[in-house]
């Protein structure tokens, strides 16, 4: 397989800064010498943020979409790369950066797959669930609200990036391992029809009925899958290194054998890792992690 690693190197979508880091910490944690390692041919592009000018350094006039316009340029970019990616029979692979960057990843697989009129779903693994709106953000941060505008909900400037609207059918989006909602995008996600196994789904049914189901809700909903996987989807006592932690969360052995069942679909076509920041790892370890769960989705076992 020829897999594109994308380096996405955005840090404007949360509070805290260093995510920007992420792309050269899993890089420096042997991304490409693991996957050559199991025969795939590897090529890598950086995506430029392009934020010299001094408006891109701004924050911007509106306090519930931060740093807006810097966003917006950079996943406009990407999508360009995604969808040029797609289009080639890549695999694209992108590391960010913080998860605003699903903006524009989602922007080019739509793009590229609309006019084969192929259905996309979406894994998005992570402790959140990123749908705020203007109307619900307790903090203005963009990476809270970049899958619900990929969705159709939100600001035009999100919802409309790269091409009009909404990027995924919210029904086509399963998340695993959430267990920090807000009020108004949990409510928003109910309204939309997401599919939800959050940790207290996980810890009534066991992680492996919960992977049971994910599969089976991607065999029946879409056509092709991509993976979005937050790094704070896994517990922070194991994976520090990422801004927005919260407690309870998957340990690495689950999301191993997670990516190891999404492999055995074939339907896999697109991964994102994002929310790696070596300011707060311990050993570069989360990136090292992150490593590891991207070469067991591309084919990487134990036995």
């Amino acid at each position: 397989m020829n897999v594109h690693i994308i380096e996405m190197p955005l840090d404007f979508g949360g509070k805290r800064h260093g995510s920007d880091m992420g792309p050269s910490a899993i890089r420096l944690a042997g991304i490409t010498d693991r996957l050559e390692g199991l025969g795939h041919t590897v090529s890598t592009a950086s995506v430029a943020k392009d934020i010299e000018a001094q408006e891109f350094a701004d924050i911007g006039t509106n306090p519930k979409a931060k740093y807006l316009l810097p966003i917006t340029h950079a996943c406009s970019s990407l999508a360009a790369t995604v969808e040029e990616s797609v289009m080639r029979g890549e695999f694209p692979l992108v590391l960010g950066g913080d998860h605003s960057v699903v903006l524009g990843t989602l922007a080019g697989l739509h793009a590229a797959y609309r006019e084969q009129g192929t259905r996309i779903g979406v894994l998005y693994v992570d402790a959140h669930g990123d749908f705020n709106t203007v109307d619900t953000t307790p903090t203005g941060n963009i990476h809270g609200e970049c899958l619900a505008a990929s969705a159709g909900y939100g600001l035009p400037e999100l919802v409309n990036l790269h091409h009009a609207g909404a990027k995924v059918d919210p029904q086509n989006i399963c998340f695993v391992g959430t267990r920090d909602l807000d009020s108004g995008e949990r409510q928003l996600m109910r309204q939309a029809g997401v599919t939800v196994y959050s940790m207290s789904e996980i810890d009534r049914m066991g992680f492996s009925e919960v992977v049971k189901k994910v599969k089976l809700f991607f065999k029946t909903h879409c056509d092709v899958v991509h993976i979005s996987f937050d790094m704070d989807a896994l517990d922070p006592s194991i994976a520090p290194g990422t801004g927005v932690p919260v407690p309870g969360g998957l340990n690495f052995r689950e999301t191993l054998l997670l990516m190891e069942e999404m492999a055995a679909l074939n339907t896999v076509r697109s991964m994102e890792i994002v929310e790696v920041n070596p300011i707060l790892d311990v050993r570069n370890d989360t990136a090292a992690m992150a490593v590891s769960l991207a070469a067991r989705l591309l084919g990487e076992k134990l036995w």
